[in-house]
């Protein structure tokens, strides 16, 4: 357009042109945004997601990756925290396949009033992956050890009782975190227990690192009960305990008190079920407190 056009617009003609560049400039500038500038819109992301309410109980951050080298070199999550100095037993919470919901935060939310630091880690929105359904994301149980070395060296954190609590894709994670010579290997400090909602157990060892929980329903079609039925019965020398509930009539994703009417995703059933749900958080409670709980000679006088 030239110059002798430009003025010859109309004072309408001149708004949409100026509209129609500051679209072109935003877009502009959203493709040169750095990785770190990406995640301040995943992080604005999260907070609409979460709501107003529930950013008052925990805090959004980032927090870095496992190495410099590692990407994104920054990850999000959200941090709840008991009142109080501690230092408290903590807990990683890994999301499934679908990425971060709300539903994770509310979890990080309630075991903030059982007396636990949590952070639960958005590993899908920093990377701009939609979902992780297909392929799965071994990064994800990475980035459990980036959770891990940001929480250890928090003031308010006891480094020696921080578990690692996934949801199917997060729950296989959670498996790979505590399977001896694999991820784990890889990096410094280890987690002091594992908890796996319906994750998928076929070809996985039955030897873990740290104490392993495992719920799952008898009826759920995506990840089977039968293979982590064959895991848990296979020989073990050595490793820690692994338990295993099999709750019969219940399918994947029974926990989710938002799927009451039950739904079909990629092909496979998702329902709510109170019965298993009541009490797989029984166990997970008592599970954490049995595994995170202080040791005895800490209540000595003296002791911190």
């Amino acid at each position: 357009m030239t110059k002798l056009a430009i003025r010859d617009l109309s004072a309408l003609d001149h708004a949409k042109a100026g509209a129609q560049m500051f679209r072109l400039l935003v877009k502009s500038a959203t493709l040169l945004l750095r990785r770190e500038a990406q995640l301040v819109l995943v992080c604005a992301a999260l907070l609409l997601w979460l709501g107003v309410g529930m950013a008052g109980a925990g805090a959004l951050i980032t927090f870095p990756n496992v190495n410099e080298n590692a990407q994104p070199s920054l990850l999000p999550g959200y941090l709840a925290k008991p009142d109080g100095s501690g230092p408290f037993p903590a807990v990683v919470i890994l999301h499934g396949c679908g990425g971060f919901f709300s539903s994770y935060a509310s979890v990080a939310d309630d075991l903030r009033w059982e007396g636990y630091v949590v952070l639960a880690v958005d590993s899908l929105g920093p990377r701009g992956i939609p979902d992780a359904c297909v392929d799965g994301l071994i990064a994800q149980a990475i980035d459990a050890f980036a959770a891990l070395a940001y929480l250890s060296k928090q003031s308010f954190v006891d480094p020696s009782r921080i578990a690692v609590l996934g949801y199917s894709m997060g729950g296989s994670s959670a498996l790979m975190d505590v399977e001896p010579d694999f991820i784990g290997k890889l990096f410094s400090g280890s987690f002091a227990a594992a908890i796996a909602y319906y994750p998928w157990c076929k070809d996985r060892s039955a030897i873990v690192s740290s104490p392993t929980m495992i719920l799952i329903g008898a009826d759920d079609d995506w990840t089977p009960a039968a293979y982590c039925r064959e895991m848990v019965a296979r020989p073990r020398d050595g490793g820690a305990t692994l338990a295993l509930t099999i709750y019969p009539g219940a399918h994947h994703a029974f926990d989710n008190p938002k799927l009451a009417l039950g739904m079909r995703r990629f092909g496979h059933w998702l329902q709510y079920s109170e019965p298993a749900a009541t009490d797989a958080w029984a166990k997970v409670l008592a599970f954490l407190a049995a595994h995170l709980s202080r040791p005895i000679t800490d209540n000595k006088p003296g002791a911190r």
